[in-house]
């Protein structure tokens, strides 16, 4: 019985606790954006991991956005190639820093907005957007459009081109 009892009380703690967002911060849809640029200038400090990699990406971003950076991961460990994002896509570029960030949102639809981050890196200007969805009662970044040559770059459409090999492809890389 209090086995029973127990199992019960941690389900609905389970379903209880999945209707409320999964952060704080992601009660607008500018905040996971924020925490990700708080969390990629610790990275540039030599702390910690990406907010695209464990343990961020799955409260920062969508469930099929983490996932298809799950699976560049994987691609890359079992190739021991690069994956198919050759940058940092909070970054737009492979190095940088980030001075006078500031983050704009713009409502797309209902459960979706795009919010737009300026800042300057190595004295130029960048732009990236983020594409945010309601997810799990929190807003979700869902993709990030980098600018190169002047040309819109969606990491979720890089992410998601066919790899040469891979356990999830069901063709093992030869390393």
């Amino acid at each position: 019985m209090r086995k029973a009892l127990a199992t019960l009380l941690g389900l609905t703690g389970l379903v209880a606790g999945s209707a409320l967002p999964a952060r704080a911060d992601d009660a607008a849809p500018r905040g996971p954006v924020a925490d990700a640029y708080a969390i990629t200038i610790k990275t540039l400090a030599g702390k910690g991991q990406p907010a695209w990699r464990p343990p961020h990406r799955d409260k920062l971003m969508s469930r099929e956005l983490a996932a298809l950076f799950a699976r560049d991961d994987l691609y890359q460990e079992e190739s021991g190639d690069m994956g198919q994002i050759g940058a940092d896509p909070f970054l737009n570029g492979q190095d940088g820093e980030i001075k006078k960030l500031s983050l704009d949102t713009i409502p797309v639809a209902a459960g979706k907005a795009t919010v737009v981050a300026s800042f300057r890196s190595f004295g130029k200007p960048v732009t990236v957007q983020f594409k945010m969805i309601r997810e799990n009662g929190g807003w979700r970044i869902d993709d990030i459009v980098d600018q190169f040559e002047g040309k819109d770059y969606s990491i979720r459409a890089a992410l998601s081109q066919p790899y040469d090999c891979g356990s999830f492809m069901g063709k093992p890389c030869k390393r």
